[in-house]
């Protein structure tokens, strides 16, 4: 189904939400319709945020708003959709629009099977009547659905389109791009130079494949990482806890900036507990890559600060390999909890490749191999 149909059907003028691949097609149009307009639409920070700005756009308008996610940002709106939306509270209605990663019987990535098993289930008891979108989806099944939605938003209900892989189309190009002259595989081969044997944590995406490529390249086994492949945001928060755990062991976390908009709160956490052996790299190119490009707000965001006024010993951005270097040297001499934000160019090699140990077998090498350090 082309966007433009699914856009006239829904009906409605403000999204908010979280990119995802499966959603390039509506993500895409949206940024080259509205770009990020506060009037009609915002990338924001996790979908629960998502679902509460969506929820104020309602309570100003008494318009239904549109919040767009990834199956795995379900987890992330289950407290303001009971204790907020839900018609035994405030009764907001919203609709949901889900991209089905892990769809059951569909090849994906291991970090999506289990979440797209309960994809349906999670909205049935989050009480979201869903219709599931398909590439053999019509027009008129479609207005259909949303004919009887419309019945339930007006109750105060929450409605949902679950969106399977190529359901929807959008024949625009649109290219996203910053100034920036590093690449992130390249900023990652850096990292593991200087880190040498230390336990890399590295987080979702294409940062995690990008690490493990350079670790095959080197011919370097991949006991010292572990490749965070789900669990978008929550990174550094494994880092932190195994640098407590290990103090006397440097532990690198390779982060995103999207990742750490997530769920920022970490930062503050990690600040507080200042562990001494600790290097926290945040990979800044202001989008969402590894899901299409879409932007970030960490344009507008100066990460640096926020670590700094969260308490990290020591805070660096750099914008060049000099400076990367020097400051990965710094680090790696120094006891404290250091913070490195890096800016890095939007792209990838088109033939990156994806791990191909289990994800149960990173977890045991890298907990075996914990155990000598």
């Amino acid at each position: 189904m082309k966007i433009e149909s699914f856009i006239k059907i829904l009906g409605a003028d403000f999204y908010t939400g979280v990119p995802d691949s499966q959603l390039k097609p509506l993500c895409n149009y949206l940024m080259h319709t509205y770009g990020i307009d506060k009037e009609h639409h915002i990338i924001a920070a996790n979908e629960g945020n998502c679902a509460a700005l969506a929820a104020g756009y309602h309570l100003s308008t008494g318009k239904v708003p549109v919040v767009y996610m990834q199956n795995s940002g379900e987890g992330n709106i289950i407290n303001p959709v009971a204790s907020l939306l839900s018609d035994k509270v405030y009764a907001i209605p919203m609709i949901f629009v889900i991209g089905w990663r892990g769809e059951p019987g569909i090849h994906d990535e291991p970090q999506h099977i289990y979440q797209g098993q309960v994809t349906i289930k999670l909205l049935e008891d989050m009480d979201i009547q869903s219709f599931v979108i398909s590439k053999e989806t019509t027009v008129d099944e479609l207005q259909a659905v949303m004919a009887e939605y419309k019945t339930l938003l007006q109750k105060g209900k929450n409605v949902a389109f679950v969106i399977r892989k190529g359901a929807l189309s959008y024949e625009e190009k649109v290219v996203y791009k910053n100034d920036n002259q590093m690449l992130r595989e390249e900023i990652i081969q850096h990292i593991v130079a200087v880190s040498e044997e230390d336990p890399i944590i590295s987080t979702t995406g294409k940062a995690s494949r990008e690490l493990f490529e350079t670790r095959e390249a080197n011919g370097q086994s991949h006991k010292y990482d572990f490749l965070t492949v789900g669990s978008m945001g929550h990174t550094s928060s494994i880092a932190l806890g195994v640098a407590i755990h290990k103090p006397d062991q440097k532990i690198w976390c390779i982060d995103g900036d999207g990742a750490v908009l997530m769920h920022m709160g970490a930062m503050a956490v990690m600040g507080s507990v200042k562990p001494q052996n600790l290097v926290h790299v945040v990979i800044n190119n202001g989008a969402h890559e590894t899901v299409g490009g879409m932007p970030t707000v960490a344009n507008s965001a100066d990460l640096s600060a926020i670590a700094k006024a969260c308490g990290y010993d020591t805070v660096s951005k750099v914008s060049s390999f000099v400076e990367l270097d020097k400051a990965l040297q710094a680090t790696k001499t120094t006891a404290g909890c250091h913070f490195v934000e890096v800016a890095s160019a939007i792209g990838a090699r088109e033939d990156l490749g994806r791990p191909t140990t289990t994800a149960l077998e990173n977890r045991y090498n890298f907990m075996n191999y914990l155990k000598t350090v």
